[in-house]
């Protein structure tokens, strides 16, 4: 099981890792090819488009948790129910979903001041938008197989090749002339690819699935909306704290404001991205532990996650506090004002927040998913109240304040307590096991990027950049593995 779980977060890493590189080229060459106005506008629309993700009503990840759980105790029945009344569900809030994109498509013109744009391509790129989200939702049923029975390293797979995809599409067919159409399409097509690839392998995963009206169940049905009622409000919750930054700067400053928070933004998830899919790898392992009721194992799994998250994170956090400003201006050739500033804003909220990420994870793979979900709701309904206050006087800065402040109120003074209360996992062990060890290596790293940037004018190119990154890297492994070893031998266990 070790065994699966590594080779999980390594398939996971490996996605994230193309897709980084993918991105590291991508953004900058469509922002260049399309210009900072078609690029803010399109961020905007897909803002929008992102809520469109909430009517899967949760049950994306109801899919995952229930799998898990019922395939640890070899029920297949109770399997193709679940699969049999979620995808049945999918399938017309899909129908939903494209007649409503075809009515926003209708209204377009009174929507919004869309400037020089062509409304027929404002139109066609809400619909093609809303087509890839329908396609999306409807293969997130079996990719939600694939994770529930912890096979990954399968569904990263796809996601890469997905990825690769959209990169090659989009350096070959994207010009400045219909730029949203084609960058939407692209999407479609790429969201395709990826979901036919989840179709393919899923039976031969799990032979016994079956999908059929046979299999639909009222009881089954109940038991899976009550559960994916809670995903639904984390869901809304998500999207309340990372798209609508996005639309309020776009609706209060103005389109053109969106691409310096986002630049600080997009690298902000590039880097805690594979570290919150700690928590997505743990979520299937939990359900496992949870069912079998392993209270010690589920422990040492907590621990180990945190751990790793929190030195992770502090380290990015670290390395972007000496470095952050000269990588985003390699990365994008350009340099915006504030956007280093709201690089740290965004990443040291992430600190708190990325490690108890793992935490939700479990907490989701166990079933405890009603009160961490309306936790996260009150901080996304803080996160948009400060923001709404914060944008006047502060501008993006305001922004980017509104979303951490909430993040590290709510995560480290709510969340975190009650989370180890569930687990019974006591502060003193929690302190021992999780925070202590990552103290050496950090305050290495520190020391390292501090004399590098005494020492040396670091030039925005990707050799020095990386140089100085492998360094710290080399600094923190090698401090958190003397670190390791002094806390194994002097801490009590």
């Amino acid at each position: 099981m070790k065994y699966k779980l590594k080779v999980n977060l390594l398939a996971s890493w490996g996605d994230h890792l193309v897709g980084i590189l993918i991105g590291l080229f991508l953004m900058p060459y469509v922002l260049t090819t399309v210009g900072d106005a078609q690029y803010g506008l399109w961020l905007f629309i897909c803002s929008f488009a992102g809520y469109s993700g909430l009517l899967n009503l949760g049950f994306g990840e109801t899919v995952s948790r229930f799998v898990a759980h019922y395939h640890a105790k070899n029920e297949i029945t109770k399997i193709n129910q679940v699969v049999s009344v979620i995808g049945t569900v999918y399938l017309g809030m899909s129908t939903v979903l494209i007649g409503l994109a075809g009515f926003l498509a209708w209204l377009a013109p009174s929507l919004y001041d869309w400037g020089t744009t062509s409304i027929i391509e404002v139109r066609w790129v809400i619909v093609l938008l809303g087509a890839n989200v329908a396609v999306g939702m409807l293969g997130s049923v079996f990719g939600g197989v694939i994770i529930g029975l912890q096979r990954i390293d399968l569904e990263r797979g796809f996601r890469t090749i997905s990825g690769i995809g959209r990169l090659a599409m989009t350096v070959f067919l994207l010009q400045q002339d219909h730029a949203l159409i084609t960058l939407a399409t692209i999407f479609l097509l790429t969201t395709l690819i990826e979901n036919v690839g989840y179709l393919t392998v899923v039976f031969r995963q799990l032979p016994g699935l079956r999908f059929g009206r046979e299999y639909l169940s009222r009881e089954t049905f109940k038991e899976c909306f009550g559960f994916s009622m809670f995903a639904l409000l984390e869901n809304l919750a998500c999207r309340l704290i990372d798209a609508t930054d996005t639309i309020v700067i776009g609706v209060m400053l103005g389109t053109r404001y969106i691409i310096p928070y986002f630049v600080a933004h997009r690298l902000m998830t590039v880097i805690v991205h594979p570290l919150q899919m700690i928590g997505s790898i743990v979520m299937p392992r939990g359900a496992e532990l949870g069912a079998n009721q392993h209270d010690d194992n589920l422990r040492v799994l907590v621990q180990k996650g945190l751990g790793v998250s929190f030195l992770l994170t502090a380290g990015f956090f670290i390395g972007s506090w000496f470095f952050g400003g000269v990588v985003l201006e390699t990365w994008l050739d350009r340099s915006y004002e504030q956007s280093h500033l709201i690089l740290l804003i965004l990443l040291g909220a992430q600190v708190v927040a990325t490690p108890i990420h793992v935490l939700r994870g479990v907490l989701f793979g166990m079933g405890h998913v009603k009160v961490p979900a309306l936790f996260y709701f009150v901080e996304a309904i803080l996160n948009l109240v400060l923001t709404l206050i914060l944008i006047k006087p502060f501008g993006i800065v305001g922004v980017a304040l509104g979303t951490a402040i909430p993040i590290i109120l709510v995560e480290l003074c709510v969340m975190l307590p009650y989370a180890l209360s569930l687990l019974r996992f006591e502060k003193s062990h929690f302190f021992q096991g999780v925070v202590i060890p990552q103290v050496l290596p950090l305050a290495a790293l520190w020391g390292y990027s501090f004399s590098v940037g005494v020492t040396f004018v670091i030039s925005p190119s990707w050799i020095p950049v990386l140089l100085v990154a492998a360094g710290g890297g080399v600094v923190l492994g090698a401090s958190w593995m003397a670190s390791h070893h002094a806390t194994k031998k002097w801490l009590p266990a």
